[in-house]
């Protein structure tokens, strides 16, 4: 009886000595989550405060660019997929996406060859077509001629071009104050007096002002807005029109799924992804034409008017 006694005690000391060695060790993966925590702490501020030049840094730049392919892809497989949640990173208080966009045309000289980059000598081909596809939207039973907006318009070369000699007044949109100083004090010359008002904004924090517009312009700058932040600006500038009143997006489209451009942070979509987007704000599209006469090396540019 009693060497029973003694065996039992020893098995649940025994037992006792495991449950306090396990109650005592780590939880499992603890290693490894202190591990991710160093790992992220290491990273949290990278873009600000480490050396550039570092190879750690380079790694980490090269993983980002990685990830950035990877929801490209998505973004050919699924239309509309949001860009806001990948773009969402604060850089001086403002978003990434648009951070860089903001710091590559700050650089940028306001002048044609600013505006049009290495194809300035297209310029013309350019404004000749969107002349063209304006004319249909405009005249009696369609859109009037007292008013017209010209979003993202830098020194104001489609406002001269295709604008000005249509419309009574003009109101411009940009977010570089010295295209639009340019515009008023050099390029747009004795038309500058019809400019009613500059707006320098992001369009994606622009409000027009409700039923004032017969057009509203967007050439090269829905390329630069986020799938949400497109949408939403549509919707407002919906708002915005007059009766009959139309919007007109003209912009590089890609030819399949969406390509992000790092150098002037802007997203070529391909053309049905940006129907999309236009159906999701609440309109319809009335026509769709694609610029002739630019060099097979550009990527295509199209124009889409609706309301």
């Amino acid at each position: 009886m009693d060497t029973a006694l003694d065996t039992d005690k020893a098995r649940m000391s025994l037992e006792d000595t495991k449950r306090a060695v396990v109650s005592s060790s780590p939880p499992p993966n603890m290693e490894f989550k202190a591990l991710h925590q160093a790992h992220r702490d290491r990273w949290k501020n990278t873009d600000v405060s480490m050396c550039r030049h570092s190879l750690s840094f380079h790694l980490h730049h090269s993983l980002r660019m990685e990830f950035f392919a990877s929801f490209l892809y998505l973004l050919e497989q699924i239309p509309l997929v949001k860009l806001f949640a990948v773009t969402c990173e604060k850089i001086k208080g403002e978003k990434y996406f648009y951070y860089k966009a903001q710091q590559f045309y700050e650089d940028v000289e306001p002048s044609e060859e600013g505006m049009m980059g290495d194809f300035v000598e297209i310029s013309h081909i350019d404004l000749e077509g969107s002349r063209n596809f304006l004319s249909r939207f405009i005249g009696p039973g369609k859109a009037g001629t007292k008013c017209a907006l010209d979003c993202g318009c830098g020194i104001g070369r489609v406002s001269k071009g295709v604008l000005l000699p249509i419309f009574e007044t003009m109101e411009m949109c940009d977010m570089i104050e010295a295209f639009l100083l340019h515009a008023h004090e050099e390029y747009l010359g004795d038309d500058a007096d019809r400019i009613e008002t500059y707006y320098c904004y992001n369009l994606q924090e622009l409000t027009p002002p409700s039923r004032k517009y017969d057009v509203i312009w967007m050439q090269w700058c829905a390329c630069h807005l986020t799938d949400r932040d497109l949408m939403q600006f549509l919707v407002r500038c919906k708002n915005s029109l007059r009766p009959n009143g139309v919007i007109i997006i003209k912009d590089n489209m890609a030819r399949k799924g969406c390509k992000l451009d790092p150098i002037d942070s802007s997203i070529i979509r391909h053309l049905d992804i940006m129907k999309d987007i236009i159906f999701k704000a609440g309109l319809k599209v009335l026509a769709v034409e694609k610029q002739e006469g630019f060099p097979d090396a550009i990527v295509p540019v199209w124009m889409i008017a609706m309301q």
